[in-house]
């Protein structure tokens, strides 16, 4: 097997570990409050303040959660980064994009950047290195 077909499978992993435990600790927080997040009530008390309606306000916690642990184990991990490629996306519309680019001022850059690591999970797959894959 050639080096970089090597190196890129140990990439495709770093991606996934990096990008399912932040989506599994955000979701965490909006669902059951870990490390200081509001739980699922000031979660939709956070999305009736912007009138999204309640049962498409628990998508994005649940989304999250799951769909980073998917990612994480590598598990159906296309299908949980295009969940969370389109929570990404509305968010960065309903939320971040009036505030511009940089997370300092509430922009959409943190979030523009994991839908393209979301993006890149769903062009390149879990990759070998996977409980997908494991043979």
């Amino acid at each position: 097997m050639h080096t970089s077909i090597i190196n890129q499978d140990w990439a495709i992993l770093i991606i996934r570990l990096i990008l399912g435990s932040v989506f599994i600790l955000h979701g965490g927080q909006k669902m059951f409050g870990w490390l200081g997040g509001s739980g699922l009530q000031g979660w939709l008390g956070y999305m009736a303040s912007l009138q999204i309606p309640t049962l498409i306000a628990y998508l994005p916690p649940f989304i999250e959660f799951f769909g980073g642990l998917c990612i994480l184990l590598g598990i159906a991990a296309e299908v949980g980064a295009f969940g969370l490629l389109a929570v990404m996306l509305v968010g960065i519309y309903l939320v971040h994009w009036d505030k511009g680019y940089f997370s300092q001022n509430g922009g959409y850059e943190y979030a523009l950047n994991l839908a393209l690591l979301c993006l890149a999970i769903i062009l390149a797959g879990s990759g070998p290195l996977s409980l997908w894959n494991l043979r």
